[in-house]
């Protein structure tokens, strides 16, 4: 066998100019540059200080609303596969015939019923990493290279990298961590403070007597607490084990599980093997703002360089990446010259406001460990939706309108993730969920709710395909119908009564360089209609912004409203090289 006739290929070298510099390989920063790799006219680069990728270790939690997220990047089956459950939770207190020891008082649904058709998941932060790397185009992911300093000017960013080397970029995000480089760049400062509480975290192989190690379980005993969450691969758990006011002076496994074992009595766990291990102090603190301030922002920080807490809730994983889903759509719209400038100042706005509410949560929750055993499990239920990360309503702005038509489809919240159901496509008769037809594309999607009668939709669909629609005036001459808005429709009738060659063009839309008729747009749901109270008389449509998030519920027939609302987020066409 003969090779290498044309010379051994170089590896990839750090391109001098690109349109988005991502510091930071972290959960933050590869969800944003997979995300971004989508569009296929966006050039991105990551950089990170690290040598390689991460290995062990770091975050597991992955929250219901993050694997509906993966769904967007056709990941979530893989995650569920690979991935421990969370199905219940075990309570555990002390006996209160004998203090010293530890019983269980209860489990419950880790997960209210309904709230997602995801679960919540268990996977090693460094697989999730894995996952999204392989959504990156070859040379955009750059090890061993640290950004040491960040200038603004009219025109773009310049990054200098160490060593001796700049990048030229019309987006700079940092994704660098609570010590963030860019963060620091652009004055903006982490505020707040620690709890003077201190958690040891543990990933062993281990053999015990404690019954519910297999299961998500809180423990609170006379002498600490403990919370046991199982791992993925059948055999792995964590320990986050309370240490108290203090750092142990010379923290090791070995110590940690001391503490351990004194928490657990009358159990005991042997350990095996440790796969990773820290100790770290309780603190909880928010940046003053996002990005650099201008009035169209330039550089932008997301995850830990903006907010830290607790690990304990689950949530840092899971925000940071909802940042950077936030984020994405916005700078890839924008630089494909389909939306305005003025949407990067709501990322800002929006996640800050998230972001403050985590911060109060993560205190709240961090000390309720020290309150009495009954008084923590049913505030671990109460706050159910917010630790599935489900709890988030954007507030009206350019993005997301006042909730005016709410009522035609009151399971549907302005300002809330869309909220999928069980559908089943005409075209194939796939039972599906609806939601998992939307890819993370930056496409808005028209979700249109037929009325009983048609009337109202069949209008809807003729409004679609005049010279004034928006599909008309956003859609580039060039590109396919469905890529920048994608209509969907949603009829009451059963799937087998629609007649698939009847259907309005605008739902067989002719896509691709042979024009071929995508057949996928159009959905039977008769209790999608009970399930999301969307109105059976008047029907409607749903506006959904590219990161699954409700932006508008109007009448079937408010053509002009919503030709208003598109008009403020999109705007018409323009060349790659008239974007910037």
């Amino acid at each position: 066998m003969q090779f290498y006739l044309n010379g051994y290929p170089e590896p990839p070298r750090l391109p001098a100019t690109t349109d988005v510099l991502i510091v930071g390989a972290g959960p933050a920063g590869l969800l944003l540059a997979a995300q971004l790799a989508t569009f296929p006219d966006v050039r991105c680069v990551v950089i990170d200080r690290r040598d390689g990728p991460l290995e062990v270790g770091q975050a597991d939690g992955v929250a219901c609303r993050t694997v509906e997220m993966f769904e967007t990047f056709g990941l979530a089956q893989r995650l569920i596969h690979e991935g421990y459950r969370v199905n219940e939770v075990a309570f555990w207190r002390p006996d209160p015939k004998d203090p010293a020891r530890i019983v269980r008082t209860g489990r419950i649904d880790d997960v209210e019923e309904g709230i997602s058709e995801m679960p919540h998941m268990i996977v090693n932060q460094a697989r999730m990493l894995g996952y999204l790397r392989d959504r990156l185009r070859p040379g955009d992911l750059f090890y061993g290279l640290r950004a040491t300093g960040v200038d603004i000017d009219p025109g773009g960013v310049t990054v200098t990298v160490e060593p001796g080397r700049q990048i030229r970029a019309s987006y700079v995000v940092g994704c660098d961590g609570a010590h963030s480089t860019v963060r620091e760049a652009i004055g903006r400062r982490l505020v707040g403070d620690s709890a003077d509480q201190y958690w040891g975290v543990l990933d062993v192989l281990a053999v015990t007597d404690f019954p519910d190690i297999r299961l998500k379980s809180v423990i609170q005993s006379s002498r600490g607490s403990i919370l046991v969450i199982p791992r993925e691969g059948g055999y792995l758990v964590r320990l986050y084990i309370e240490l108290g006011a203090e750092r142990p002076p010379n923290p090791s496994p070995e110590t940690l599980l001391e503490v351990a074992n004194r928490i657990l009595q009358p159990y005991a766990i042997e350990v095996k093997n440790v796969g990773w291990w820290t100790v770290y102090e309780i603190g909880q603190r928010l940046c003053d703002g996002f990005d650099d301030g201008g009035e169209q922002p330039r550089v932008f920080i997301a995850g830990d360089a903006c907010h830290t807490h607790s690990a304990k809730a689950g949530q840092g994983m899971n925000v940071s990446m909802a940042d950077a889903f936030n984020l994405g759509w916005k700078l890839g719209a924008v630089l494909r010259g389909t939306a305005p400038p003025a949407i990067l100042r709501t990322y800002s706005a929006e996640r800050q406001r998230v972001a403050r509410q985590l911060i109060d949560f993560d205190r709240e929750f961090a000390g309720s460990f020290s309150a009495r055993p009954d008084d923590f499990q049913e505030y671990f239920r109460e706050q159910g939706r917010f630790t599935a990360g489900l709890s988030v309503r954007y507030e009206p702005s350019m993005l997301t309108a006042p909730p005016a038509h709410q009522h035609l489809a009151s399971g549907f919240p302005i300002g809330m993730r869309f909220h999928s159901a069980p559908v089943v496509r005409v075209a194939d008769a796939k039972p599906m969920h609806l939601g998992h037809a939307a890819r993370a594309d930056g496409a808005w999607r028209l979700y249109a709710f037929a009325d009983r009668s048609r009337a109202r939709f069949l209008g809807f669909c003729d409004f679609l395909t005049s010279d004034g629609s928006p599909l008309t005036r956003f859609t580039p001459p060039d590109a396919d119908p469905d890529a920048v808005i994608d209509v969907r429709a949603i009829l009451q009738q059963p799937h087998r009564e629609v007649a698939v060659d009847e259907l309005p063009p605008v739902l067989q839309p002719r896509k691709g360089p042979y024009r071929l008729v995508d057949y996928e747009k159009v959905f039977a749901g008769d209790d999608i209609f009970t399930a999301r109270g969307v109105d059976r008389e008047q029907g409607c449509v749903v506006v959904v912004r590219p990161d699954q998030y409700v932006a508008n519920v109007l009448p079937l027939d408010a053509y002009e409203e919503l030709d208003v609302f598109l008009s403020g987020v999109l705007v018409g066409f323009r060349s790659i090289g008239e974007r910037r």
